[in-house]
């Protein structure tokens, strides 16, 4: 296969439709000032030129490899799967290429912007673009989640792959990204879609069984609300899930949270915005490399239903399901101080 020469400039994929359809005139605002800074790059815009995915997809193939985000958190993990489509269609040739290889930059236009918290860059457009000038570059871990063939289980047959640059989850949490995607669909934004849509799905809860599995460790078989899995610490609209989550320790932090009662539930959830949730003694928290999320039940006879599964606030599909820290590493940029 041929070897494309590696552009030098980057590549701004900008999410028209991000911040509910306000992204293109905060793009114009971004463009100038990057111009300003003397920074090289092209603008690629989703539409009828394709989806954020295939946008980064196809820049990877002529040959760029930094890449600015211009969105939200979506946005940045299209971007991403663009990427790895790009590394993981490149590993079996001649010409393999390397996670390493890549740069993230992100300019904050979007209605969630989670990742941006746990990286330290800034929500104001002039001081996230100042960062062409001033920051540096640090690394981040890339997490790989694979969807599991309940049917052939425990053989492990992946059904869909996908990647993820901050926070996924299992049950409850997907169920409210669910929700939240849906008004946004809408036309609504803020972070009051999050939290009315956990009451509401805290409140019509089905509680569900499930074993999980670090690093071939059982770590939890049973009844659970919900389950989060972060590199990050921030996650619908700056809930924390995770909060002692770390960008680049190659390590995933895992909450569960059992069911629990109704009451006990609204006494906690207001630890899921003032970064005390590891507080609450009953939910199961670790770390670990490689977590795979499995059908439970005390009776092998029964066919457990699977649980939605959302991966950086996308529904990908239902569990079974692992997550796996990759080997190699995102290059991103950051203020100097992170």
């Amino acid at each position: 296969m041929e070897v494309t020469a590696i552009q030098d400039s980057w590549c701004a994929v900008v999410n028209i439709y991000a911040a509910t359809k306000k992204a293109s005139s905060m793009w114009r605002r971004a463009d100038k000032m990057l111009d300003s800074l003397n920074v090289r790059f092209e603008t690629f815009f989703t539409g009828k030129d394709g989806n954020a995915m295939s946008l980064a997809h196809s820049a990877c193939e002529s040959g760029y490899r930094k890449f600015i985000a211009a969105g939200g958190d979506g946005t940045i993990h299209d971007v991403l799967e663009g990427i790895m489509l790009f590394v993981e269609s490149r590993s079996f040739t001649d010409s393999p290429v390397s996670l390493s290889e890549f740069t993230l930059s992100v300019v904050p236009l979007g209605s969630g912007n989670d990742w941006i918290k746990t990286a330290g860059i800034p929500k104001d457009i002039a001081k996230a673009v100042s960062l062409f000038r001033e920051g540096s570059i640090a690394k981040q871990d890339v997490v790989k989640a694979s969807l599991l063939d309940p049917v052939h289980l425990p053989e492990e047959k992946v059904q869909r792959v996908s990647y993820m640059a901050n926070v996924g989850g299992v049950g409850l949490d997907a169920r409210v990204c669910e929700r939240v995607n849906n008004a946004k669909k809408k036309g609504r934004s803020g972070k009051q879609l999050y939290v009315s849509a956990l009451i509401h799905n805290i409140i019509h809860r089905a509680p569900a069984s499930a074993k999980v599995v670090c690093d071939g460790k059982t770590i939890f078989a049973g009844s659970f609300l919900s389950m989060a899995f972060g590199i990050g610490k921030y996650s619908g609209g700056g809930m924390r899930q995770t909060p002692d989550a770390i960008l680049d320790d190659g390590l995933l932090d895992i909450c569960i949270i059992p069911e629990l009662p109704l009451l006990k539930i609204a006494k906690e959830a207001p630890k899921l915005f003032n970064g005390r949730f590891n507080t609450v003694k009953e939910l199961v928290m670790t770390r670990g490399k490689s977590i795979t999320v499995l059908p439970y039940t005390d009776n092998p006879s029964n066919i457990c239903s699977g649980e939605p599964v959302e991966v950086d606030g996308e529904v990908t599909g239902v569990a079974p399901v692992r997550f796996d820290v990759l080997e190699d590493q995102l290059n991103i940029l950051v203020p100097t101080s992170l």
